[in-house]
């Protein structure tokens, strides 16, 4: 009859060194799933300006569909990832035109093919006005004329056009129109530029919020110690997943 075989216990250090070496793992699978996600599907995205109030405030944080207006060659990706193209008033992030390493975020006005002109602010898309008294505001009642001859475009505010948009180009705007430098200050958008959609205000916080540039790490250590004190306090709760449109 065989003997029975007692198993050697498990030494307490080894058994601890396996369940860090199994944290560590798991830590390693959810860093490349989450850069993976952030950078191909839903990249987050914060609002560092008021040219999109009031839709987007500054300090909104942004989830962003990175893969609605991506390439999709398979019909597998087809089927779990459905897609679009651009279309009138979606709300884009994109490189900017002048400053490819800064993002910006504006309303697709205009598409491939379209003609564009302004009238003492009054917006017309293929000669028809546009109604966008839901989501444009104007805090400035000072109207500018056109800079050049009708007919021809020129880079002003408030009248100007017309001017058609190219292929494989958008024509994007801020809300806040007369605070907003877009595709009338550096002209269209090559689709190129475009990274994807905005979907979700996941959080929205009411302090003092970055500019987008570098101040040095004592100016980012003292943002970060004033955001994580007025966390609760200065966030606006009201605006935590609110879809954008």
């Amino acid at each position: 009859m065989a003997r029975d075989q007692k198993k050697t216990p498990e030494h307490p250090r080894a058994r601890h060194s396996s369940v860090i070496r199994e944290y560590v793992e798991a830590l390693i699978v959810a860093a490349v799933f989450l850069g993976f996600t952030n950078n191909f599907v839903l990249k987050t995205f914060y609002i560092p300006s008021g040219s999109m109030e009031n839709t987007l405030l500054i300090g909104d944080h942004l989830f962003v569909n990175r893969y609605i207006f991506g390439p999709r060659p398979t019909m597998l990706e087809q089927k779990l990832l459905p897609g679009r193209e651009v279309q009138r008033g979606d709300i884009v992030i994109f490189r900017s035109p002048e400053t490819p390493k800064l993002d910006l975020v504006k309303r697709c006005i205009g598409l491939a093919g379209d003609e564009l002109n302004m009238v003492n602010k009054q917006l017309f898309v293929n000669g028809k006005p546009v109604d966008d008294d839901a989501y444009v505001i104007h805090r400035d009642e000072k109207v500018y004329p056109a800079t050049g001859p009708y007919g021809q475009y020129s880079k002003s505010r408030d009248n100007w056009g017309p001017v058609t948009v190219p292929e494989d180009h958008l024509f994007c705007m801020g809300d806040n129109r007369d605070e907003s430098l877009d595709s009338r200050s550096w002209g269209n958008v090559p689709v190129k530029l475009i990274k994807g959609r905005a979907v979700m205000v996941y959080w929205s916080y009411g302090g003092e919020t970055s500019d987008g540039t570098w101040h040095g790490f004592g100016h980012r250590l003292k943002q970060l110690m004033n955001t994580a004190l007025g966390f609760l306090t200065k966030t606006r709760w009201e605006r935590t997943f609110k879809l954008i449109q």
